[in-house]
């Protein structure tokens, strides 16, 4: 049975067995980062748990489409490796929503994206799949029998037609290792503090993560999730619209121990894939995520088995990766692309990002 009223945008928001689906299609490449970021650095998970539970029902309740709310991909993907630590990547989140809500507010999206190249952008989402595999290597020697056996699962499950579940899949059977390790959780409501995990930190290494995650943000966050507003739900949102509410998230979430937090097209397309068709599937993942913050203790963090993170990171790695490369053409393209991406895996994802900005741009022009 289905359920439905009307959104502040008169769009009809439905709660249904489809818009729940499409929730789920949302939180496969969520929930694995989340995790492998708490089991990384100091970050709360309950605190981000709730930042996502509330903005998945704000931006559902608002835009009335089941809009993605997801991690800042480079910024959580160089936090899990290492690069930046916890106050850090606090410090990234606050400077990034800065410039979004800023640049949205006065119309510079679009212009922002004809000074970044797409390979370019396409070639750090490249670097970030990389240095994600790199740390789901080291997560899983520590444990190659349940590594196998986690891959095993994805792989049949995959096979089945089931791709996506396979990592829900995978994460629940982390889940019960742990519960059966730790013993049930006593649900707890976290402490409304500010920056309950550490004071930001702007550093150079702060400064490089904001320019990198701007560049995949513009085009992937803001850009092709407006046109994709449009070619799935025939809606008319802006880009700039988009960058505004990015903004408003991560400036509002990262002081209450939340993470840096986007919107993205393929979340939006993961949802509509599942079966969501309106902001209900926000709702009800915003729920889910609320819940789950009840009982994320430490010491059911400690006794996941991180190679199972391993596993997971390996997914999201490969999806990310495939994102990379499916829209590019063209040899000089696909050239930017790898010089990029593994730059950025052998040096600096910031450094990586300016140097092939620069060099993509110069070849151009001498074209």
């Amino acid at each position: 049975m289905a359920y439905s009223f009307r959104s502040r945008t008169d769009a009809s928001l439905e709660f249904s067995a489809s818009e729940l689906a499409g929730a789920l299609g949302d939180s496969v490449t969520v929930l694995p980062l989340l995790v492998a970021l708490a089991a990384t650095t100091t970050v709360s998970l309950p605190h981000v748990l709730v930042g996502f539970g509330v903005f998945q029902i704000v931006w559902g309740l608002y835009y009335g489409l089941p809009l993605s709310v997801e991690p800042m991909k480079a910024l959580i993907g160089l936090a899990i490796v290492g690069a930046l630590s916890y106050a850090e990547l606090a410090a990234a989140g606050l400077l990034a929503g800065g410039v979004l809500l800023v640049v949205g507010q006065i119309g510079l999206v679009g212009r922002l994206q004809r000074v970044v190249d797409e390979p370019v952008i396409r070639g750090v989402q490249l670097a970030v799949a990389l240095l994600l595999l790199e740390a789901a290597v080291g997560l899983s020697v520590g444990n190659p029998p349940v590594a196998a056996a986690g891959l095993a699962v994805v792989g049949l499950l995959a096979l089945a037609g089931y791709r996506g579940a396979s990592v829900l899949v995978v994460l629940g059977l982390g889940g019960a290792a742990a519960v059966a390790t730790a013993g049930v959780p006593t649900p707890a409501v976290p402490d409304p503090t500010l920056f309950p995990a550490g004071t930001p930190t702007f550093s150079g290494a702060a400064l490089e993560g904001t320019v990198a995650q701007l560049g995949m943000t513009v085009g992937n966050a803001a850009i092709a999730t407006a046109l994709l507003c449009g070619d799935l739900y025939g809606r008319d949102i802006s880009a700039d619209t988009l960058s505004r509410s990015m903004g408003v998230t991560c400036l509002a979430a990262v002081p209450l121990g939340g993470v840096p937090m986007c919107h993205g097209s393929g979340g939006l397309a993961g949802k509509y894939a599942f079966g969501a068709r309106t902001g209900g599937a926000n709702v009800l993942l915003g729920i889910g995520y609320l819940a789950l913050a009840l009982v994320a203790t430490g010491a059911l963090l400690a006794a996941f088995p991180t190679a199972v993170l391993g596993v997971l990171l390996v997914v999201v790695a490969l999806e990310l990766a495939k994102a990379a490369f499916e829209p590019i053409a063209g040899w000089r393209a696909l050239a930017a692309v790898l010089a990029v991406g593994l730059l950025g895996l052998a040096v600096n994802v910031g450094i990586a990002f300016v140097i092939g900005a620069v060099a993509f741009r110069l070849a151009a022009r001498r074209e």
